[in-house]
């Protein structure tokens, strides 16, 4: 479990995550596009950061460098105090298995898993000998302790992105980086599903980056990261404002 610090992030140091001068360049029909302009961030362990910004702004494309999926074409990313931007594939599949969670809006659920298996996976892929027992033990934690033998196409959309949420938490990342986690849930569903991400936030001490177009989303952070043409255009921190609990138990469409 991480220490909560919400002022280390004033500190590179003491910093969760840590962006230096990071460009992204992507080929695309009509030449090479500056995604990312020259990113300097740095996030402290523990706090939940909200980014925000029009389309096509550089927010998943941040994310996606921050996680390793995406290399960036010039620049440095430290994550959980390891330089990723030169790792083997890999290494950095293990780096992320070990140190980072991903919600994405989409699920990304295997379809021929049930809940269980599916948030036992990057357990198993670590050897971990009772990944099943954790695995059940984190569908508990988000209401569905009932619900681990069903497959995907069994459950709610809300439950598909509750058990998303089990599995990126099942191996207590450093790191959670979520984009757009109710964009394709309800407006009750997904308030359900940000109250249990904040709430598992909080418990655990994980460093929460989140991308959302919704403002009040963002509000719930302590900190709104603010992006515009592949530049950071806006860093406010703040206090707060709390979501509305929502009930977890049960089997309803959340």
């Amino acid at each position: 479990m991480n220490t909560l610090d919400q002022d280390s992030g004033d500190r590179p140091d003491g910093a969760a995550i840590a962006l230096s001068d990071v460009h992204l360049k992507l080929a695309s029909a009509a030449g090479e596009v500056n995604i990312l302009r020259g990113l300097d961030l740095n996030i402290g362990l523990g706090e939940a950061v909200g980014v925000v910004g029009p389309s096509g702004s550089g927010k998943t494309s941040m994310l996606m460098v921050i996680a390793g999926l995406e290399r960036p074409t010039s620049g440095s990313v430290h994550v959980a105090g390891t330089e990723i931007t030169d790792l083997y594939e890999d290494a950095l599949a293990a780096f992320r298995r070990d140190h980072v969670g991903i919600v994405f809006q989409n699920f990304h659920l295997v379809p021929t898993m049930t809940a269980l298996e599916n948030v036992a996976l990057p357990l198993e892929f670590a050897d971990v000998a009772d990944a099943f027992d954790r695995a059940a033990e984190q569908l508990s934690a988000v209401g569905l302790g009932h619900r681990t033998t069903h497959y995907p196409g069994q459950l709610s959309g809300g439950e598909q992105q509750r058990v998303a949420l089990a599995r990126a938490f099942v191996a207590e990342p450093t790191i959670l980086l979520a984009d757009e986690p109710t964009g394709n849930l309800d407006g009750a569903t997904g308030g359900a599903v940000m109250d249990l991400l904040f709430d598992l936030h909080r418990r655990r001490g994980t460093t929460l980056v989140l991308i959302t177009h919704e403002p009040y989303l963002a509000d719930r952070c302590r900190r709104i990261i603010s992006l515009g043409d592949g530049l950071i255009t806006g860093d406010e921190r703040r206090d707060p404002v709390p979501g509305a609990k929502s009930a977890m138990a049960g089997g309803g469409g959340a």
